[in-house]
């Protein structure tokens, strides 16, 4: 069995939706499960129709949703009747958020749920049609239970008994809702933006796949950003490890968590480009994998800000770090990279939500400093482990271009350096230090 997960772009319109069905027709021997996406695009549609409609407006965001999928489903000569019980209770969710003039985070979840559940139907009425026998699931309907957690769900454990049961059942090809479950209340979550990808994972360890396949618009995972560095290379193997560096700081291609499920059940994820299905694409493996490049590839995350706390009652004590930290976690605050020494800390955070409560209390025991445009540069690669003044050439090749560093962290697993920039020079370090370890 194998998991094939098609994003947005990978089902955008009529022709590539008939193209997503002939590359699950080219698989079926290896017995797919699909997962997809919504249509591109109409994910941030949903959000848009929920917050007008909060306002009494929202019709005109409703016609384009109803008018992109007709559209689609009449040049792969469907009919209407296909989505219009979803289009009806869109319109019906539509008009009762407009009656309470408002909108939370459950009712958000609601609303954005219904791009996977109409593009799910229309991937099954192509697969149909071209001789693959195939229908389309909700995920709950075969098991997906999450928290309730709206916005940021995660799954409950059950989840991976009832997806092994009732998937191993099935005689057709199903086409999963990805980024969509539901609460043991039925209560419709979201697993956040990306979910999809992660959706795919959890099936895929739930079903003991051979292969969880994520199918995109590039040709796997990057030596760096191509619109970036036009003579990015594609790499054949990462680990899971370098995978998750990558991902976390700021590599598009993969959702951070998706592979972790994959991760602990020792299942590959290959990462495709369903525009080029012939090319070989990444595959990522659980063991380390060196090449002759000790730097496997750079990831940039921009537009963060940097955080630096000052403190002489650090010194020598115990407990302010838990207290310090427990600042953020009371307000639900992700730390992307932090850096210690006697008396201070500095550390990065990419939303600045809650940030005016955060430093308030942060002030009460220290002195606080925010520093906004800054961005994180992330160079990963296994072979850094044994390879001795990668931070040296790293910081030389900088230094030589006039590229200012103003914070570094280096994991304990030695596989990534980690460092902050201006906004504005983030481009250039990414082009530098690809010129420095691919020689383009």
């Amino acid at each position: 069995m194998i998991i094939m997960k098609f994003g947005g772009t990978s089902v955008g319109d009529a022709d590539r939706i008939a193209n997503v069905a002939n590359i699950v027709k080219s698989n079926v021997k290896r017995n797919p499960v699909v997962v997809v996406s919504a249509v591109t695009k109409i994910t941030d549609a949903l959000i848009r129709l929920g917050k007008e409609s909060a306002q009494g407006k929202g019709h005109e965001t409703l016609e384009h949703i109803r008018k992109t999928h007709f559209e689609i489903i009449e040049r792969l000569g469907m009919g209407k009747e296909l989505l219009k019980e979803d289009l009806n209770e869109l319109e019906s969710l539509a008009d009762q958020i407009r009656s309470s003039k408002g909108i939370n985070e459950k009712t958000l979840d609601q609303i954005q749920s219904f791009g996977e559940r109409m593009s799910s139907k229309i991937i099954a009425s192509q697969l149909n049609k071209i001789g693959i026998k195939s229908q389309s699931f909700d995920s709950w309907q075969l098991g997906f239970l999450t928290n309730e957690e709206f916005g940021e769900a995660e799954p409950l454990d059950a989840s991976y008994a009832n997806l092994n049961k009732n998937i191993k059942k099935l005689d057709i090809v199903p086409v999963i809702t990805g980024f969509i479950g539901k609460t043991e209340k039925g209560e419709i979550t979201t697993l956040g933006r990306g979910g999809s990808d992660y959706t795919a994972a959890i099936i895929g360890a739930a079903a003991g796949a051979d292969e969880i396949q994520i199918w995109t618009d590039v040709n796997g995972v990057m030596s760096t950003d191509p619109k970036i560095v036009a003579n990015a290379r594609t790499l054949e193997k990462v680990s899971f490890a370098e995978a998750s560096e990558l991902a976390y700081f700021g590599a598009r291609v993969l959702h951070p968590k998706t592979i972790l499920p994959a991760m602990k059940k020792n299942i590959p994820v290959k990462v495709l480009n369903s525009f080029n299905p012939e090319n070989e694409g990444t595959v990522i493996v659980n063991m380390p994998y060196r090449d002759n490049n000790a730097v496997k590839a750079i990831a940039h995350k921009k537009n963060i800000a940097l955080v630096n706390i000052d403190s002489t009652r650090m010194l020598g004590a115990y407990g302010f770090l838990a207290r310090l930290f427990g600042i953020f976690d009371k307000y639900r605050k992700s730390i992307d990279v932090v850096s210690t020494s006697e008396v201070s800390v500095s550390l990065t955070i990419d939303s600045e939500e809650n940030i005016g409560s955060i430093l308030q209390e942060l002030k009460e025991i220290a002195d606080v400093e925010l520093i906004r445009n800054k961005a994180i540069i992330c160079i990963v690669g296994e072979g850094m482990r044994k390879t001795p003044g990668i931070a040296g050439r790293t910081f030389t090749a900088l230094g030589k271009s006039k590229i200012n560093v103003e914070m570094i962290s280096q994991g304990a697993s030695e596989i990534n350096i980690t460092f902050i920039v201006d906004s504005k020079d983030a481009e250039k370090a990414v082009r530098v230090l690809h010129e420095e370890y691919f020689g383009v």
